[in-house]
């Protein structure tokens, strides 16, 4: 499959696909019991809530119709799944000496992607980058930032490590990397 057949769409996650979003989290809930909460949570929020607490504060954030990503779909099946809302909702990334701010510019944040493994390498990850991009652009982000990894300097990262994307995929959509702290690219598309 070529994502970009017209088969692929892509929509926000709204209490209405909430059962969507489980499906494709399956019973790992991503990776590991994440649910996708890692950047949301405090270290201690996370071990206290981790695996089934992660799947109830993401269906909470979800119930309050507050989008926290978006999934893509083939033929009405959940493929894929990327986070994207501003980087306030992420205060773990303030904490993080590799990730912390920038500047002071109010951005917005694409922290993860999850693509089922029936359906990797074929452009849905990208699919979902320029969804995400749209996304955040209608809601109003000037700045949009990401984290990728760099596959260049770590060409044995697992598809685990690169939950947050490739640096590679960003470049291509237009990103620049605008900062490298302990090998860690911050990219940005203004």
């Amino acid at each position: 499959m070529d994502a970009h057949s017209g088969q692929l769409t892509v929509e926000p996650v709204t209490p209405e696909r909430w059962g969507d979003l489980e499906k494709l989290a399956g019973e790992r809930g991503f990776i590991a019991g994440c649910w996708c909460m890692w950047w949301r949570e405090s270290g201690q929020g996370w071990t206290a809530r981790h695996d089934e607490g992660n799947r109830v504060e993401l269906k909470a954030i979800v119930d309050q119709r507050e989008e926290p990503g978006m999934l893509a779909y083939l033929h009405d099946e959940p493929i894929g799944w990327v986070a994207v809302a501003p980087r306030i909702e992420y205060p773990r990334l303030d904490r993080s000496a590799k990730l912390k701010p920038v500047d002071d510019k109010p951005v917005w944040s694409i922290t993860c992607f999850y693509i089922d493994r029936r359906h990797r390498r074929q452009g849905v990850a990208r699919a979902l980058l320029d969804a995400a991009i749209e996304y955040a652009r209608a809601a109003g982000a000037e700045t949009i930032e990401a984290y990728p990894i760099d596959t260049s300097v770590r060409p044995t990262a697992t598809s685990g490590e690169i939950f947050t994307g490739n640096l590679s995929m960003f470049l291509a959509a237009g990103f620049e990397e605008v900062m490298r702290r302990g090998g860690r690219p911050i990219v940005r598309l203004g």
